[in-house]
């Protein structure tokens, strides 16, 4: 039996990683960063938002209790540059955490999946 995308990004601890890692390049991303300066105010529950999130949707032992996707974004009229800058992140972070291509390219996929859940809603 094959393993997951949970378990090929790490579990839990190399989930919670990357998740981090993306937070954090959010907060310095020009292009992005202003859309995260009300989250400053606790930024550690952003970074846990996204880790189960994330956890929940590849496969881990966790239950999501957040927004969905439409829900979370409705009203904030992202656009696609903002978007892509979302999916750039999330490329860096994997990469600071030696994620292989196959993973990279299955959560990009999951992600770009979401989009119309997204992009100007």
């Amino acid at each position: 039996m094959s393993e997951t995308l949970y378990e090929r990004l790490g579990g839990t601890e190399g989930i919670t990683k990357i998740a981090g890692n993306v937070v954090d390049l959010h907060l310095v991303n020009p292009a992005i960063a202003t859309r995260f300066e009300n989250a400053k105010m606790d930024v550690a529950a952003l970074k846990n938002g996204a880790a189960t999130f994330f956890i929940a949707g590849t496969g881990g032992p966790v239950v999501y209790k957040g927004l969905d996707m439409l829900a979370t974004h409705k009203g904030l009229n992202i656009s696609d540059t903002e978007f892509l800058a979302v999916l750039s992140d999330m490329m860096k972070a994997l990469d600071m955490n030696n994620i292989g291509q196959r993973e990279k390219e299955e959560v990009i996929f999951v992600l770009y999946s979401m989009r119309e859940e997204i992009v100007a809603v």
